[in-house]
């Protein structure tokens, strides 16, 4: 069988979803670095005539309470959004490792300390621990990542903590020991390859499951502050107008929902592609 027809036989195998779940990840990226280009208008620009416009040739998306443009305001919106959602993951995956690589290979003291430490965190509610953190450091992009990152951060923890336990009392890594391996080259090549690998899936999935914690909080006002282009606070400041103006709180709705459903779809497929694929 040539090249061309084994490379014709793996895109035919590709899922159908993968393709336009890859063509709006690609459109949120080019609306999170470049969104002047996407949409020229100013998404702060107010035009009280033109308030409470349902969608029309002009306005796709119609219009807020202020008269600004909803799409250009959702497109400029991508990007703290999409900041919030990857550093949030982030700040969860790091710290998790750092939980999971200090509790799977430290003393055996520090390996139960640290694994109760996880099991009390991860037995509350990601998302009640995000309120309470968003509430302690305060309103904004940045603390909204940082809170969201922290809540998630049990849950990496105990899957990469896990990972680390089964990898370490593998016979691989008892191989290299006997080779006389030093302890950080088997973290290096063999410990941390299959440890985390697994968590590349969850950690790509994350990102869309942060992006509605964020917008869960920033509707009850704990996000960016109004009138931030950022998608929760779109559907914070619209949700007193959702009798009479629905496209308030629809179209950044929708995207959130678009969202998680790419990242997911995308983070199935690398799922089936790294499992096909062993060290």
């Amino acid at each position: 069988m040539s090249a061309g027809s084994k490379k014709l036989i793996v895109w035919t195998q590709l899922p159908i979803a993968l393709f336009p779940a890859t063509a709006f990840l690609a459109f949120l990226l080019a609306s999170a670095i470049i969104p002047s280009a996407i949409s020229v208008t100013d998404p702060y620009a107010i035009a009280p005539r033109h308030a409470f416009l349902s969608p029309n040739w002009s306005h796709p998306f119609g219009t807020d309470q202020s008269g600004r443009d909803i799409l250009t305001r959702v497109i400029h919106g991508t990007r703290q959004s999409l900041l919030v959602g990857a550093g949030a993951v982030a700040v969860s995956f790091s710290g998790g490792i750092i939980l999971g690589l200090a509790g799977g290979l430290g003393p055996h003291w520090l390996q139960r300390g640290i694994g109760a430490v996880i099991d009390v965190l991860f037995s509350f509610p990601a998302l009640i621990l995000a309120l309470l953190f968003s509430a302690s450091l305060g309103t904004g992009a940045g603390p909204l990542a940082l809170a969201i990152g922290i809540a998630a951060m049990p849950g990496y923890g105990k899957m990469i903590f896990s990972q680390v336990l089964s990898v370490r009392n593998s016979g691989y890594v008892e191989a290299a020991r006997a080779l006389g391996h030093t302890p950080f080259s088997i973290i290096r090549r063999h410990v941390l390859p299959n440890a985390l690998r697994p968590l590349v899936v969850t950690a790509t999935m994350g990102v869309g499951q942060t992006i509605v914690w964020a917008a869960g909080l920033s509707f009850l006002g704990l996000g960016a502050p109004p009138p931030t282009p950022e998608w929760g606070t779109m559907m914070s400041m619209g949700r007193d107008f959702i009798a009479d103006a629905w496209w308030l709180t629809l179209f950044p709705g929708l995207f959130i929902v678009l969202t998680v459903l790419s990242t997911t779809i995308v983070g199935r497929f690398l799922q089936r592609h790294f499992e096909s694929r062993p060290l």
